[in-house]
């Protein structure tokens, strides 16, 4: 089905709903690439017009991706919570943006349409939006999750301390877990990318983490990021896995490519939910995605990145995980050109996610090659904080030394936190009061030579 609108006395044509979609989204390089985006500021928005007045229920009979050939589809359409939708069943998209910013939107009235609402409708909602629009409702939803503490309480900031190391040296990951700690970084996980794979050493590290974690009762988790199937091979070997991780993306062929499906990422979750490891919850699993995912892959079908991005949510909310969080500047300029996109990107993907009930996180980043900086980033972390993002991702002196990328530090959440008002995971808090630690991250663990010497470090 055709779609026509004009702008300024100029007539648009969008062939199908994909090209309405791709013609809204705000301006960016990956959509480029692809060869979908709008070729003009007056072509967006037409095709802004089209959108705002469409039916939310176009989205539940037109399918942007066939459903016959993807399983994403099939879970988007075939979970669709009718009761939930009910209460905005009758709004266009327009409608929808309206009733968001709306006082009635309160975070119970989110919560309970956030099953009603599928990531296309969501996608298309926040291409009506301005940056403000997309704070003010993200901030009103509440979405908590708990493993060994509660995770996403209004009022709170959560961290990953990322303690990455290009050798997987058991030293140098205890320094910087230590600096992450002394900082307050941590209560959402501690979080290592291993340099290898391979299971003994993904072992090794999952062990020397508990261990630091039952010898100072520290209310959080670990997670070992390696392949969902290996972490299955590592919960047969009896290794202490707390989260289980994968990298997700909104189309069949784009998980494929992760070589990972719906029936395996099934099948991680009753595993974890069997190790029963949480004492306060047993959210268990930790998704990561990225716009640009599926065109890198060459499997986003035509459709444009942010909503094939969000797309990749419905996955997530399928298994109940306690973290998702978008990679938002990781992928490269080809798919966000500037600190400008990334600072659109990050705030579109944190309000979808939130809006559709997750548990939403931010790695606030960006590659070397990319036109941004730090003053981008320290722009996007304090817009998201205001936004309520559940939490963000911190390393050593915000240059993560293994993965070649600009993230935060462990400073910057003393920052956020200082600025904002906000405090740590609630468990978390109590933790670092007992160590002397002010809930700001603005003095030292006075144990923090006791800690060092039982990390086998220099006190």
């Amino acid at each position: 089905m055709a779609y026509r609108a004009s702008a300024r006395g100029e007539s648009f044509r969008f062939a199908d709903l994909k090209a309405v979609m791709a013609a809204a989204s705000p301006e960016r390089s990956g959509d480029q690439l692809a060869g979908i985006a709008a070729e003009s500021a007056l072509q967006r928005v037409a095709a802004r017009r089209v959108l705002m007045d469409l039916p939310l229920t176009v989205f539940l009979n037109q399918a942007l991706v066939p459903y016959e050939d993807d399983e994403v589809t099939r879970l988007i359409l075939d979970s669709h919570d009718a009761a939930a939708f009910a209460p905005v069943a009758a709004m266009t998209v327009g409608d929808l943006r309206d009733w968001l910013l709306s006082p009635a939107a309160d975070a119970a009235a989110l919560a309970a349409v956030a099953p009603g609402l599928t990531p296309e409708m969501v996608a298309a909602v926040s291409k009506l939006m301005r940056n403000q629009d997309l704070i003010r409702v993200a901030r009103k939803a509440e979405v908590v999750t708990a493993f060994r503490n509660t995770i996403g309480r209004q009022g709170t900031l959560a961290t990953r301390l990322q303690p990455n190391h290009p050798a997987d040296d058991p030293r140098g990951i205890a320094v910087s877990v230590l600096d992450g700690l002394l900082h307050g970084a941590g209560d959402a996980v501690i979080g290592i990318n291993p340099a290898s794979d391979n299971l003994a050493n993904c072992q090794a590290l999952l062990v020397a983490l508990d261990e630091m974690r039952q010898a100072f009762a520290i209310p959080t988790q670990s997670c070992v990021l390696t392949h969902v199937t290996n972490a299955l091979a590592l919960l047969e070997r009896g290794a202490p896995v707390d989260l289980i991780f994968q990298s997700v993306a909104g189309t069949e062929a784009a998980n494929a490519g992760f070589g990972v499906s719906l029936s395996v990422l099934a099948e991680a979750h009753q595993a974890g939910l069997a190790a029963a490891r949480g004492t306060v919850g047993q959210n268990c699993l930790y998704f990561e995605t990225g716009q640009g995912a599926a065109l890198s892959a060459e499997a986003h079908h035509g459709v444009d990145q942010q909503t094939i991005e969000v797309r990749a949510y419905a996955v997530a909310r399928a298994f109940d995980p306690l973290l998702v969080n978008t990679v938002v500047g990781f992928i490269g300029p080809e798919y966000l050109y500037d600190g400008k996109q990334i600072t659109r990107a990050g705030l579109e993907d944190h309000f979808c996610g939130k809006l559709l009930g997750l548990p939403m996180g931010v790695d606030v980043c960006y590659t070397n090659h990319v036109e941004a900086d730090q003053d981008d980033m320290d722009n996007l972390a304090t817009l998201l904080a205001q936004a309520g993002v559940s939490f963000v991702i911190t390393v050593p002196g915000a240059d993560d030394v293994m993965l070649g990328y600009q993230s935060l530090a462990f400073e910057d959440i003393a920052y956020l936190r200082e600025v904002t008002g906000l405090r740590p995971a609630p468990e978390f808090a109590r933790w670092l009061a007992e160590y002397g630690l002010a809930g700001q991250g603005a003095a030292m663990l006075p144990d923090a030579a006791a800690l060092a010497r039982r990390l086998g470090l220099p006190a």
